[in-house]
């Protein structure tokens, strides 16, 4: 099986490479632009790196070729910087996955495509199962709900087999904590090993179904070699919930250390919680383990040790 992985050099793309060859799918194409991800994830693996867009038809229709599955994970994330430029949201997420849709066409690839609780917006419903109403209250949130659509309609009108995930706040090692625009676990390690407060916005009780990132390339790595097809989007996540300041709680425990919090105002576009119905996932794969949100914490707080020791 040749797999194509768009935005493979990510952070959970390059996790997902990682998995692949660990399940012996060592015919991998990675293609990456590298507006987020870094080459240096993909050191030591065994892959044929294509540099440049989703948005580049010929680049992408060139690295299509003899594929069978295509795991299309390439996007521009964060809330906030969707509402600082929404129109780049909208064309890295929703143009972008039309442009893989139709390369997969092409080829008559099985399609994985990666969208977000986000989704769920301003829907208070928990847990958060599949049917209910998506009220998305940012641009990116409306970009993934955009992404997981185009993605059905490919599946309903062409006959292509697809597989739409939303992801509940993934974390895990290579997860960057050096721009803007990082997420929550990456960045309160960070800065707790360097001796700065957290910033949390706003009371810290929000909160958020964690998912270790490698319960979730074991899923994506099932889903590929096993072709599964869904005719709705799939939760991926485990229907647990933890505020803020729970995390910070693990994290202290992880590091065997005390930390500063200071309170900062909510974001706008942040929902206020998030918890997965997994329903529909444990459906489709009932063998799957989760990785409890203490044990990645330590897991990732060990890589982020080692990260920060390589670049002082």
């Amino acid at each position: 099986m040749r797999v194509l992985v768009t935005g493979g050099a990510g952070f959970i793309g390059s996790n997902f490479v990682r998995q692949l060859q660990r399940d012996s799918m060592t015919d991998v194409v990675v293609l990456d632009d590298l507006s987020s991800g870094h080459e240096r994830n993909l050191d030591g693996l065994d892959v044929d790196f294509r540099r440049g867009s989703i948005l580049d038809e010929a680049l992408l229709g060139h690295a299509c070729r003899g594929v069978d599955a295509i795991v299309h994970l390439a996007a521009l994330p964060s809330v906030p910087r969707s509402v600082k430029d929404p129109m780049a949201s909208h064309s890295a997420n929703a143009t972008g996955t039309l442009h893989v849709l139709e390369a997969a066409r092409s080829v008559g690839a099985h399609v994985v495509v990666a969208s977000s609780s986000s989704v769920y917006g301003a829907n208070p419903v928990l847990p958060k199962h599949e049917d209910l109403r998506p009220m998305p209250r940012s641009p990116y949130a409306v970009s993934k709900l955009a992404t997981e659509s185009y993605a059905l309609a490919y599946q309903d009108v062409f006959g292509l087999p697809v597989l739409a995930f939303r992801f509940f706040n993934v974390y895990g090692p290579r997860q960057a904590a050096d721009h803007a625009y990082a997420a929550v676990v990456p960045t309160f390690l960070d800065r707790a090993l360097r001796g700065e407060p957290l910033l949390v916005h706003g009371d810290g009780l929000q909160t958020r179904d964690f998912t270790f990132v490698e319960t979730v390339t074991g899923v994506l790595s099932r889903a590929v070699r096993q072709r599964v097809a869904s005719e709705s989007p799939i939760n991926l996540a485990f229907g647990t919930r933890h505020t803020l300041l729970e995390l910070v709680a693990l994290l202290e425990a992880a590091l065997d250390t005390s930390v500063e919090v200071v309170h900062t105002a909510p974001r706008a576009g942040d929902v206020r919680d998030s918890q997965a119905d997994s329903t529909r996932l444990l459906r489709l794969f009932p063998e799957v383990v989760p990785v409890g949100l203490a044990a990645g914490v330590g897991a990732t707080a060990e890589w982020m040790r080692h990260e920060l020791a390589i670049r002082r």
